[in-house]
């Protein structure tokens, strides 16, 4: 049961993996609203950390990528580079936990080091799931904000995409991961050291019983 919960964990993290590479490439992080004058529902425009795609009735979806990092709003430009680094983080927590796991020969002799390099892997998991949340919940308030703000025009409205659906269901995989590597990393640290229990006043007075009835059989064998 063990080693099957540190595989399901292997697995959701190669799954948080997939999608932070998926909501990190999608062009669906804002999409745009069909509201109040807005009624042009011909077309529909998609805004994504790398490029802006505009999608037509029965024409094919053309993708533009954007010229300069500068005209994106600042909840993309944090979104850029915490999405990559959180594809990175992914990655290479899947590689350091893969070798942490019990079904796994690497630092099968150093128990100790095979508890510190699972532990770290489950590290690297969580802060992968932090750098997906912070754009993900930012973006996410940005659009909800100015879709209710008054002062924004309706043509500047947008709608949540699907890559922040995708994000946000990334950092629910990628937490279980963390913390299921992290609640077996307790009892194998515990069992690694043991854990020593006190004696209790009864089980003393039995050993002190037990080593004066040993001396005195003891003493017996000598006289005889």
């Amino acid at each position: 049961m063990r080693g099957k919960l540190e595989t399901l964990a292997m697995v959701l993290g190669f799954v948080g993996l997939v999608g932070t590479v998926v909501a990190t490439a999608m062009p669906m992080w804002r999409v745009s609203a069909f509201i109040g004058a807005n009624i042009i529902v011909m077309e529909t425009i998609w805004e994504g950390l790398w490029m802006t795609c505009a999608y037509q009735t029965d024409i094919r979806m053309q993708c533009r990528q954007y010229y300069s990092w500068l005209i994106l709003p600042p909840e993309m430009q944090a979104a850029r580079v915490l999405m990559c680094v959180s594809v990175i983080l992914a990655f290479f927590a899947v590689l350091v936990a893969g070798c942490g796991v019990r079904s796994t020969n690497c630092c099968k002799d150093n128990e100790r080091g095979k508890n510190i390099v699972l532990v770290v892997g489950a590290c690297m998991f969580l802060l992968s799931c932090l750098c997906t949340m912070i754009p993900v919940a930012w973006t996410t308030h940005t659009i909800i904000w100015n879709f209710y703000n008054p002062e924004v025009i309706d043509a500047e409205k947008h709608e949540i995409g699907a890559a922040i659906y995708v994000g946000w269901a990334t950092c629910g995989v990628l937490l279980a991961a963390g913390v299921i590597l992290i609640c077996r990393y307790c009892p194998r640290q515990q069992k690694e050291e043991g854990v020593y229990y006190a004696p209790t006043s009864a089980e003393r007075q039995s050993m002190v019983h037990l080593e004066r009835k040993s001396n005195g059989s003891f003493k017996t064998m000598q006289y005889v």
